[in-house]
């Protein structure tokens, strides 16, 4: 299944808080208002990405 196109706000969001601020996965998303599963297919493509 194909997937859009990912907000760059959201994913340094989701970066900020995880390695910024120490939250965890599901402490993220609550903030954020995404599932756990999103934040961790951001976390995902962005260790994929060399960025973590």
């Amino acid at each position: 299944m194909p997937t859009g196109r990912l907000n760059m706000r959201r994913i340094r969001d989701v970066l900020r808080l995880k390695f910024g601020q120490g939250l965890s996965e599901r402490q993220v998303a609550a903030s954020l208002g995404l599932s756990k599963t999103s934040v961790g297919t951001y976390l995902h493509r962005a260790r994929q990405a060399g960025l973590t």
